[in-house]
């Protein structure tokens, strides 16, 4: 086998290989062989068909086929050879396998670039220092008693947030039009659920009250042909209820796991949640800091075949996220969409794998046990989840990466400029930045209310 390698730009590279003919035709003539004892031709006893009409009958074929074959294996031979590793699959070009000739191909691909790390005393990190206090404890009990917050029907004017339960129908220039009517709407006054001013215009009513709402729609309502129109809702008002906390009781503590020991126990849960919870918060931003950290002190050539690849992966994420299914196409997602997030996340890890290799950094055995376990821990039997991840490679090899990731974090972190930031709690464990779907997401979850499409915000 002949191989010439040549470097055309950046991290491509062009390959030329050579397969000897006899090789080729070796191979092809036992496969014919082969296929003279299997075929079953009218006019043949099984296994007597004469090699001529074999040959003629599947002699191109067959060469295609023994071709293909000897494309992939000395394709895998030569970069062994030539000691290169290519980053993707290889685009073949002008093959050639004709009777008589050498099979020969060339083979254009990427390979992987030379990634030296950043220095590490570059880097700075700001680590969050703050604790659970007390007023912290109380303010997140509250927050729990909000979410089994329950409604009772009350004889009087409403006030914000209470829930109304109301019937309503729009009408522009006296006209009713396509989604302005709703019956039965659940409505909690103050959600910002309704258009400006919808919500506001209920305050006072009680049940059993009739308003008329003289309202405008907003210049960028997200339905163009109502934006910036004036509209009249004719609201009925069935029924007003105020919001009731539910007591610190017995009953409401068995609702999050703890049955014995009344409050203080119960504080003590939240309290060890809450710390929990800063931790991993602590922890998940100064992680984040020495990667952008990493990012920004080193050089790397991004490989077109990987940021490809990482494109097509953040589409599937996308459809996946949004509900998607088997319908929708993800490649009619536009590649600039995913563009920054697939550089960052194909640099880094190209710039990881490099830290690795270098430092010669392997998965502490003892540190996956304990990711096992911790994982395994909410579970119901967890020795059930820790057994099912040590049988399954590929997701063992998930927990090792995640471990790997940890200890080059750390290795970084030896060298980076520390410095401690004392903030309270609530800072603490708040997203350095939100992404422009989960901000989206935290809106969807607040809606409690407002059936029609035509009167939400």
């Amino acid at each position: 086998m002949q191989v010439t390698l040549e470097t055309t730009q950046g991290l491509e590279r062009k390959m030329r290989i050579s397969v000897p003919s006899d090789q080729l035709e070796t191979q092809v003539q036992a496969k014919l062989k082969q296929a003279a004892q299997q075929v079953r031709l009218k006019g043949f006893r099984p296994g007597k068909v004469p090699m001529r009409e074999v040959q003629r009958r599947f002699g191109d074929g067959i060469r295609q086929e023994v071709s293909s074959e000897l494309i992939q294996s000395s394709f895998s031979e030569a970069i062994q050879q030539e000691s290169v590793a290519p980053a993707g699959t290889p685009q073949i070009e002008d093959v050639t396998f004709e009777l008589g000739q050498d099979l020969a191909y060339t083979a254009v691909f990427e390979v992987f670039p030379e990634v030296e790390p950043g220095d590490f005393a570059m880097i700075e990190v700001e680590k969050p220092v703050a604790e659970v206090s007390e007023a912290d404890i109380d303010n997140m009990i509250d927050r729990l008693r909000d979410q089994k917050v329950e409604y009772v029907e009350v004889p009087r004017g409403a006030q914000m947030d209470d829930q109304a339960i109301i019937d309503f129908e729009g009408f522009i220039d006296d006209e009713p039009f396509e989604g302005g009517q709703a019956d039965g709407v659940d409505l909690i006054l103050g959600s910002g659920t309704m258009i400006p001013g919808f919500e506001t215009g209920i305050v006072g009513c009680e049940a059993g009250a009739e308003e008329d709402l003289k309202l405008s729609f907003p210049d960028d309502y997200h339905v163009e042909d109502l934006a910036g129109k004036a509209v009249l809702f004719k609201v009925v008002v069935n029924s007003i209820s105020e919001p009731r906390k539910p007591e610190l009781d017995e009953a409401f503590f068995v609702q999050f796991g703890v049955e014995e020991a009344g409050l203080e126990a119960f504080r003590a849960e939240i309290k060890g949640n809450m710390t929990k919870e800063l931790d991993n918060a602590v922890k998940h931003k100064v992680k984040t800091q020495a990667m952008e950290g990493l990012l920004s002190a080193t050089q790397v050539d991004i490989p077109k075949a990987l940021f490809d690849a990482e494109v097509d992966r953040l589409r599937h994420e996308a459809v996946q996220q949004f509900g998607g299914n088997s319908n929708i196409d993800p490649s009619v997602l536009p590649a600039e969409m995913f563009e920054a997030q697939a550089t960052k996340r194909v640099s880094l890890g190209l710039i990881i794998n490099a830290v690795v290799e270098k430092s010669a950094i392997e998965a502490d055995d003892e540190r996956v046990k304990e990711a096992i376990e911790e994982m395994a821990s909410s579970y119901d039997d967890p020795d059930q989840v820790v057994n099912y991840y040590y049988g399954n490679e590929q997701q063992l090899n998930q927990v090792r990466s995640m471990v790997i990731e940890e200890q080059v974090v750390e290795l970084i972190l030896g060298e980076a400029s520390i410095s401690d930031v004392e903030m309270s709690y609530e800072d603490a464990v708040k997203p350095v930045q939100q992404a422009p779907d989960e901000a989206a997401e935290d809106d969807q979850e607040q809606e409690t209310g407002g059936s029609s499409e035509s009167a939400e915000a």
